[in-house]
């Protein structure tokens, strides 16, 4: 097809071989392990909805099956059997605020930890709250041991006790949202945390810090588009 030394075939030949290259060394696409209801899978998806990161979603779910998140192929990903993993840059990273904190570190804008270490301590501290001191005690396995019968009573009280220290706190800590008047990752433990607590049917009247907060923060679109009634996994009946 070519004279012998043709010019042509030497630069489409190149041109294949960098094409090549091109294609094998692109970034893979983020992939998240997540299901529709999890309030820590609504943190990271925040999170990567705030921060524009384009990604795909493999869906877990907690319930079909006995738990998918008890098969040896999600096992392989994280051991702890939880939701969310991320798979990102090569690495697979479980627990909704390492994840979040190294999104912040490898793709800091918009910032989610504030500049300011004062702030920036007061934003992992309400989110260590609701993380460690809300979540865990009202979540799926705890739920199971505690029984069906005592499921609601037991989840009303955890959410309870844990909002009126939250709401204490907010007062020293708010303005607009959690911390001072940017979206934080404190922020992004709070509105999931929310939709908790109105599953559980908590009344939210002493707590007008998080409600407010909560309000201005369902009204940004990265909450929107995150929100538990909007994923691909989101049964029909419950899909907004």
């Amino acid at each position: 097809l070519w004279p012998p030394n043709s010019s042509s075939k030497d630069a489409c030949c190149l041109s294949l071989v960098l094409c090549t290259r091109t294609i094998f060394t692109l970034p893979m696409k983020p992939i998240l392990y997540s299901y529709f209801r999890s309030s820590c899978s609504w943190r990271v998806r925040i999170a990567l909805a705030l921060k524009n990161i384009d990604y795909e979603t493999v869906a877990v779910n907690l319930t079909k099956d006995g738990g998918q998140q008890f098969s040896e192929e999600f096992q392989a990903l994280n051991p702890m059997k939880q939701v969310p993993a991320l798979k990102i840059d090569g690495i697979t990273i479980s627990q909704s605020l390492a994840i979040i904190e190294y999104l912040e570190e490898t793709r800091p804008t918009p910032r989610l930890l504030p500049q300011d270490p004062k702030k920036r301590a007061q934003v992992r501290m309400v989110s260590d709250l609701i993380a460690s001191g809300i979540q865990p005690l009202q979540n799926l396995s705890v739920l199971k041991q505690v029984g069906q019968e005592n499921q609601l009573t037991w989840a009303q009280q955890a959410i309870t006790s844990g909002f009126n220290a939250l709401e204490q706190t907010l007062q020293s800590t708010a303005g607009r949202f959690c911390v001072g008047d940017e979206v934080s990752m404190a922020d992004l433990c709070l509105a999931p945390q929310v939709a908790n607590a109105d599953r559980f049917k908590v009344d939210l009247t002493p707590y007008p810090n998080i409600s407010r907060i909560n309000k201005s923060l369902l009204a940004l679109e990265a909450f929107h588009v995150s929100h538990p009634c909007r994923q691909p996994d989101t049964p029909p009946e419950l899909r907004a």
